[in-house]
């Protein structure tokens, strides 16, 4: 599958479910202790006044956690769906459409990024390219913040919440993501993993917390 063949069904799908999943996921955190401490631990490593990014913002709801503690924030997804029930939500986040791979910011704009369960839509051959367009719109020395789901499978959805959609899960291994990571201009400064919350999907989970250098 073609790159843009592939980014369009993951576009169509997630703007498929928008309306359900902002509902049901938008106060999620309130349930991700572990969660809510690494983006804690992110805000107060970032450059005062700098913005932080939300790559795959989904409707917004972890933008507008950070800006709910005095963060600005700038939510980017590939579903216009997304970004609309997202702005319809979170006044306080600004909202943008837009590709990992072609991130709609300009160099250096941020002071860190969060994508959480973002890169697991990504091609494999796509990751690195993801990567290096994070670190051209990171300033120097900002921070990274990642979530995924650990092994090699991929789950394939065609049906979610009642609704047709035609998205993959890709499970990656933190060493290989450490890696690609480390090749694209980034030191990864912690690795962490916790199993699933008891109202989530039975998994385990990665988080890695990457510099950009």
């Amino acid at each position: 599958m073609s790159d843009h063949v592939h980014h369009n069904s993951v576009r169509r799908s997630y703007d498929t479910v928008a309306e359900e999943y902002a509902a049901r996921l938008h106060d999620e955190l309130a349930g991700k202790p572990l969660d809510r401490a690494l983006l804690a631990a992110l805000l107060e490593q970032t450059e005062p006044g700098a913005a932080i990014a939300d790559l795959g913002c989904g409707p917004g709801h972890v933008a507008a956690w950070l800006a709910g503690k005095g963060a600005r924030t700038v939510g980017i997804d590939l579903s216009a769906g997304m970004v609309e029930a997202g702005r319809r939500r979170f006044a306080q986040v600004e909202f943008r459409e837009g590709d990992l791979l072609e991130l709609p910011a300009k160099d250096g704009e941020f002071g860190s990024a969060v994508a959480f369960y973002t890169i697991i839509h990504l091609d494999p051959g796509d990751l690195r390219r993801a990567f290096e367009e994070a670190r051209r719109v990171l300033r120097p020395s900002g921070l990274l913040l990642l979530s995924f789901h650990i092994g090699e499978e991929v789950r394939h959805l065609d049906e979610w919440w009642g609704h047709d959609v035609d998205v993959d899960f890709r499970f990656l291994e933190p060493a290989h993501i450490t890696g690609l990571l480390e090749s694209a201009g980034f030191t990864v400064e912690m690795h962490m993993e916790r199993t699933h919350y008891a109202h989530e999907v039975e998994t385990r989970r990665a988080y890695l917390l990457a510099r950009r250098t």
